[in-house]
């Protein structure tokens, strides 16, 4: 991830197209229509648990745990950790503002449940394996983990760009980067949520921005965080492009 130093924002220095701002501001329009719903707004308990429940079970189906049953399979523990890890969101938004790395080291104590030792969990990885449940092959090496972390807090607790900007960087850079031997998957869906919550986009965490990610397909989710990776003007919008396109999809699958 490519900050700009010596600005006020770190992600002033994005090259990023007229046409990625308007389509970042129409899935603002489409998640403000939700929030907006009196319908929705009545049963707000209802439809924000039941985001939590739909998120979990898509984030867990991307890693490719398509399964409705919580067991001790590997499959099963992915879906129970996302149902823990999503439903456990709305009480760390507040610390997300301002020690983000530390709710990112919680919610990989709880990605990793079951997968990780008790040492290794909420812990970066120290070495250049990971598991990689979508074949994306491109690890950095981890020796870029702490300055890349760093400077992605930075961009969290400093950023003025549009929320949905911040959201996308924050999901790409952890995408990218797999910072945790296992789960980052999950965290970086997780963080999303986050963004949107504690920037007041989706306070109340109504939308569900992992049901867009999985339903435009793994492949298509690997093709973005590539383009992520690449880090070119062009890369950028493209992946920029596929999240305001996965989030606008989440916005739609609210039901009353």
């Amino acid at each position: 991830m490519a900050t700009s130093p010596g600005t006020s924002d770190p992600l002033a220095g994005l090259p990023l197209s007229e046409q990625s701002s308007r389509l970042l501001s129409a899935t603002r329009d489409e998640i403000d229509a939700v929030l907006w719903d009196r319908g929705i707004r009545a049963k707000a308990a209802e439809v924000a648990a039941a985001s939590a429940m739909r998120g979990a079970r898509d984030s867990a189906a991307i890693d490719g745990a398509d399964t409705a049953v919580v067991d001790d399979s590997p499959m099963g523990r992915i879906l129970g950790n996302a149902q823990v890890l999503t439903g456990r969101i709305p009480a760390l938004v507040d610390t997300w503002t301002t020690a983000p790395l530390q709710v990112l080291a919680e919610l990989h104590a709880i990605a990793a449940q079951g997968f990780a030792s008790d040492e290794e969990r909420g812990r970066p990885r120290s070495g250049d394996e990971v598991r990689d449940p979508l074949n994306m092959g491109l690890l950095p090496p981890s020796s870029v983990i702490s300055p890349r972390m760093a400077s992605l807090a930075t961009v969290i607790t400093t950023s003025t760009s549009p929320a949905l900007l911040i959201a996308a960087i924050v999901h790409g850079e952890l995408s990218a980067l797999r910072p945790f031997e296992i789960g980052s998957g999950l965290v970086a869906r997780a963080s999303v949520r986050l963004v949107m919550a504690s920037k007041g986009i989706d306070p109340s965490l109504f939308t569900i921005p992992e049901h867009g990610m999985f339903e435009l397909g793994r492949p298509a989710y690997v093709a973005a965080i590539r383009e992520y990776s690449a880090g070119t003007a062009e890369g950028i919008n493209a992946y920029v492009t596929w999240f305001a396109t996965a989030l606008a999809m989440g916005a739609k699958a609210v039901e009353i």
